[in-house]
Order: C-alpha cells, then structure tokens, then sequence
C-alpha cells in the first residue's frame, strides 16, 4: 500500500508538472489582445499559423481557465480570470450565427465572422460548458441565462426536433443514432447541476435517459460497445454499423461512472466498468506496439477511415481519466495497473523529450504542434504535426 502511494504521488506530481508547462504555453501565445478570443493553432514556439478561432475549442478554453481558477488555489491569479471573461465575452458577441437563434458557428475568422456551421450540437455543448463555468467563478447572472437557455436548446434539438440543425433528413440514410450526443448531454447534466440542487432535480430524468441512450451502444452480446445503433437500440449493417471508437468509449464509460455515482447505483458502477473500461481496452489496445487504435471494425475488417490505425493524444487521455476514476471508486488494483500502462506509455510517445530524440533536436519536424496530435500504429512514429 505505501509503494502505491508512493507511485501515485510520483505520477501526480508529473501530471502537475505537465499541467503547469501547458497552461504557461497557453497564456503566453494564445491571447488575442486585439479582437478576443484565443489562438488555437499555435506551433511549438507559440508562432501562430492560422487564426481561425474554432467556438468548441473557445469554450473548452474558457472552461478550462474557470475550472483551474475555481479548483486549484496555485491557479487562482487573475491572469486566468481575465482571460476567461475575455474569451467568455468574446462567445458573447459572436459564437451564434444569426441571434437571437442559438445555432453556434463552428469556425469563426479572428473577428469573429461565422466561416463554417456544422449540423451538430458540439459548438452549442461546449458554449453551455463555457458559460456555466463563467458563472460559477465571476457570480455573472448573465453567464448563467445563457447557459441554461442553450442547454434548453440543445436538448429540444437532441429529444424533440433537430430540424433547427439544418440536417436534412434523407430517403437512403439510415436511421442511426451515435453515441456522441447522449454523451455530451450527459457530460452537460454534471455540470450544471453541480452544487445545485434545483437544476440537478430538473435534470435528473435527462440524466438517466442519456445513461440508458449510452448503454444501449453495448452489443454483440456485451462483447462490443459500437459506435452507432438504431434508433431501437439495435445493430445497423455496413460499416456504420460495426464502427468502433475505443477512445469515445472509455470516455462515455467515465461519464458514465460518475452518472452512477451521483446516482449510488454500485451495479451500473460495476457494468460500466466492465463494459467501457476494461472491454474497449483490451480490443483497442495495439498488442504489438501498445497505444489504443483510433477506429476499429467490430468484424475485424478494414475500417473505412484511413486515419484508424493511429494513436492519437486524445484517447490516451481519456483511458487514463478512466482508469483512474474506476480504481478510485472500486479500489480494483487492476485498474490502477491498466492507468500505468497506458500513462507510460503516453508520456513515452507525447512528451516533448521523445519529440526531441526523434527529430534530431531541433524540432524541425514539429513546429506546428504544442504536443503530439498523431502516432503511427507502428513504433510510435510521426506522421501528422498538426
């Protein structure tokens, strides 16, 4: 148990080392101090290569700013406040497309001209994201209408009618429902009732739905958690239908953990730990070469998408938030095993020292990336710096 704590305490420490060169690197190239907003396509020395302002990515980064703000006292300096208000105010003024209609644009120019909408609800989540989180740290009323008002708007959309969306719905397509959006919503339930009693009540049937909506995603007899299902909650055809994503389900499985927290129902904890932790692991692992795979086909089959055989950052990430909230609430130790597994090898492969050894040095290889975005299913090589 000491060694545990001891090991425990060393990838902390190593995780907080990382998180405070991050937030550095953040504050000191991604303001825009001229129309708001942040930059997000920074390479590795800050330079900016693009300055299309992506609103998902602006409201992650104001949450993100509010969150470390609020959480942790070494970030509670008003460089993060101010930044977070200023990238707050900044969706304010142009994120929705045409107000007072709540369809967020997906891109922005750096002025905050809309360049592209997407027929989705994710620009929208993490807008709610962005100005709960505001509220929660400036006490802003304002912050908070506007973040009720567009959950509101994304669930009429999700439950009731996407029409609003711009999706058209056609003859040949099939009737598929992605994981993606009850996730999302379920994600959007924790926040906003944290601490709240009233509208953590008013979610409460959203919450469960959304947990029923994600479970339905386990099939092949429990020995698969797919990407898309029918809207009965059955198996498609095709590609579409054996589509998987190990990254997405783990995600799902660590919202899915605290939904059964918050709801003290040991079974579900028990169920999801089993279904979308330990089963999305052990088919998405790289047995070879270690790493998860981006996309995979339940058939074993070649995925349609060219990209599946990468190891990107992002669900590396996710297994590891997992991992360590399921030995958190079930004191498995295998767990814990699976969190160093994938820990080591993610700091391995992403840290800016093994970007160095592999490039000569001299990053001429990477200079558009604060961090590795992409490695190859083999050998953990380097394809896409972006």
């Amino acid at each position: 148990m000491e060694k545990e704590r001891e090991t425990l305490q060393a990838w902390k420490e190593r995780v907080e080392h990382e998180l405070d060169v991050v937030v550095a690197f953040w504050l000191e190239h991604s303001h825009d101090q001229e129309h708001g907003g942040f930059f997000t396509c920074l390479g590795r020395d800050g330079q900016v290569y693009d300055d299309l302002k992506y609103v998902w990515l602006q409201g992650r980064q104001v949450w993100m700013y509010c969150r470390l703000y609020r959480k942790l006292e070494r970030f509670r300096r008003p460089e993060l406040l101010n930044a977070a208000k200023a990238g707050g105010e900044f969706l304010l003024r142009y994120a929705r497309v045409a107000p007072p209609a709540k369809k967020c644009a997906f891109v922005l120019t750096r002025d905050g001209r809309p360049v592209k909408v997407q027929r989705t609800i994710f620009s929208e989540c993490f807008y709610t994201m962005a100005m709960n989180e505001l509220w929660r740290v400036t006490g802003d009323a304002q912050y908070q209408s506007e973040a009720v008002e567009m959950m509101d708007q994304i669930v009429h959309w999700v439950r009731e009618d996407p029409s609003g969306l711009g999706r058209p719905q056609l003859p040949g397509a099939p009737a598929a429902e992605s994981m993606a959006a009850p996730m999302m919503l379920l994600s959007l339930v924790e926040q906003l009732g944290e601490a709240d009693d009233e509208l953590a009540g008013s979610y409460a049937e959203l919450g469960d739905w959304c947990a029923r909506r994600i479970l339905r995603h386990v099939q092949r007899g429990g020995q698969a958690v797919l990407e898309n299902v029918s809207e009965d909650g059955e198996g498609l055809s095709g590609c579409l239908g054996r589509h998987q994503n190990p990254g997405h389900a783990l995600e799902a499985g660590w919202f899915l953990l605290r939904h059964a927290v918050r709801r003290g129902d040991p079974k579900l904890r028990a169920h999801v730990i089993d279904k979308f932790l330990l089963l999305p692991f052990r088919s998405g692992w790289d047995p070879d070469h270690g790493g998860l795979f981006y996309f995979q086909d339940a058939d074993g089959l070649c995925p349609t998408q060219l990209e599946w055989a990468m190891k990107l950052w992002w669900p590396h990430s996710e297994a590891m938030i997992a991992f360590l909230m399921g030995y958190s609430e079930s004191g498995d130790s295998a767990l814990l095993n699976i969190f160093y597994q994938v820990a080591e090898y993610t700091f391995r492969q992403v840290s800016a020292a093994s970007w160095s050894q592999r490039c000569g040095g001299d990053r001429s290889c990477c200079r558009r990336a604060p961090r590795v975005l992409s490695l190859t299913g083999n050998e953990g090589r380097f394809p896409m710096c972006f």
